[in-house]
């Protein structure tokens, strides 16, 4: 990624990371893919035989991911990865809403031809990925494009504020074959967001991300309402 997220795990500076970093970020993208679906009991033995390391940095890896709202741990108890729920989403997507709100309205009062190519770079990389099927690479191209655009706000600390919303949000992105007609939908809606910061449109640009979002918010709630009828 350009640019690690504040919390991400592996971020580390430097191009280096800890035991605990890869730890983290190698469970953070077994999650995220679905290799540890929600409700996974995280046990340390097993982890970290899979891991190929002591129990020591991957508690801390867990820890961290725990930070990111993408895991629950409770002493003695154990830990395990969060339940996904229509609850959960929602409460997700409305804080989403709030904060990212916020952000693109500074972003766009201030964006510069600098900001332009980066979150330009950013979607063209995205829209790539997408259309090779990469999705642990798009995902990543995703989070550069947004982030981009936050960044450009100016403020250090609603990035912050944003990821761990982020990174829960992305938990909800099933790993299903992108179809033409679904990555054309994500560069249109994408393009709007920065071609209204371009242009410093601020309204503009709050009312193409609210629709980007409100239009992913529909999608996942409509996969997960199938899903749930399927198994009942």
């Amino acid at each position: 990624m350009n640019g690690p997220l504040e919390l991400l795990p592996g971020g580390g500076r430097g191009g280096r990371r800890t035991l605990a970093e890869h730890a983290a970020a190698e469970l953070h993208q077994l999650i995220l893919s679905g290799e540890l679906p929600s409700g996974t009991p995280l046990r340390l033995v097993e982890l970290a035989n899979r891991l190929e390391m002591s129990q020591m940095p991957v508690r801390e890896g867990l820890r961290r991911l725990e930070a990111l709202g993408l895991v629950e741990i409770i002493p003695h108890r154990g830990a395990w990865v969060r339940d996904l729920s229509l609850e959960d989403l929602r409460d997700t997507h409305e804080t989403r809403l709030a904060l990212e709100s916020l952000a693109v309205r500074a972003a766009a009062e201030r964006f510069t031809e600098a900001d332009v190519e980066k979150a330009a770079a950013a979607l063209a990389d995205h829209l790539r990925l997408s259309q090779a099927q990469d999705l642990a690479g798009a995902r990543d191209a995703h989070a550069d494009f947004h982030f981009a655009v936050y960044r450009a706000s100016g403020s250090q600390w609603l990035p912050r504020a944003i990821e761990p919303v982020w990174q829960n949000s992305e938990r909800y992105r099933f790993g299903s074959p992108l179809t033409a007609a679904m990555i054309e939908q994500n560069r249109s809606e994408h393009q709007a967001i920065l071609d209204a910061c371009a242009a410093r449109d601020i309204d503009g640009a709050e009312t193409a991300l609210r629709s980007h979002l409100a239009g992913a918010f529909q999608r996942i709630t409509e996969t997960m309402t199938s899903r749930q009828k399927e198994s009942s």
